[in-house]
């Protein structure tokens, strides 16, 4: 069945050609968005992981009943 449907599909090149066009335009626009933000935004994103000033998500008990 699949072979029928891409035999009677024709020349299928434009495939290979959206996937290229596709994956070059993700990669330039995600390229874009990085090299312009912040330097302070990106070194407080890096240092996330390290603070010990942000509690944990298991830390604070949730108080329902106050």
């Amino acid at each position: 069945m699949y072979k029928h449907i891409l035999e009677s599909a024709g020349n299928i090149n434009w495939m290979a050609i959206f996937a290229l066009l596709t994956f070059f335009f993700l990669f330039t626009i995600s390229a874009v968005v990085i090299f312009t933000k912040r330097k302070s935004y990106i070194d407080h994103m890096a240092a996330l992981p390290l603070d010990d000033n942000q509690p944990l998500n298991g830390e604070n008990p949730v108080r329902h009943e106050q």
